[in-house]
């Protein structure tokens, strides 16, 4: 029999992650980046360079009540929200495929340590500007012909990888 939300085996965690979704603007999607990182003990959703319904039915049939658990902000300038976290004590990354990104598996992370991880939209990625304010740009090694996989797919693999112990 599955367990019920209230009866999973696995002890409650939390990190000090924020996840930044650039441009990310699908209420699926949404949904998934909710409820995955609740999942994963994400601190943190901020939403910029999008319109975002947080009232949608199906972001809410996504995320089953996750949004709720999560704490969510909608940034105007997510430059600035960036340099803010950075001031914070926060390690900035970003999930990207680019000249000069590493493997995620190779970056290790102190998990006490605060770490802001932005991921944008599968169209068109995480945009120039917001990609050059991260202190490190890292990727998922694919081993297909396609070059990305959904953005809420590709923050769960990531997750999971920063997370695990």
């Amino acid at each position: 029999m599955q367990h019920s939300h209230e009866s999973t085996p696995f002890s409650k965690r939390d990190f000090p992650i924020v996840l930044i979704c650039d441009g990310v603007n699908g209420p699926a999607n949404i949904g998934s980046l909710f409820r995955i990182s609740e999942a994963f003990g994400v601190s943190e959703i901020i939403f910029g360079n999008a319109e975002i319904d947080l009232d949608s039915s199906r972001m809410k049939r996504t995320a089953r009540d996750t949004h709720l658990k999560v704490s969510c902000s909608i940034s105007e300038d997510l430059h600035e929200t960036t340099k803010h976290l950075r001031e914070g004590g926060y390690l900035i990354v970003a999930l990207e495929i680019s000249k000069h990104s590493k493997p995620i598996k190779d970056f290790k992370w102190n998990r006490s340590e605060k770490l802001a991880m932005i991921v944008g939209n599968e169209a068109n990625g995480i945009s120039e500007d917001i990609l050059s304010t991260a202190d490190m740009v890292f990727h998922i090694e694919l081993f297909g012909e396609n070059s990305s996989i959904n953005v809420a797919h590709a923050t769960a693999i990531a997750l999971y990888q920063l997370t695990g112990l």
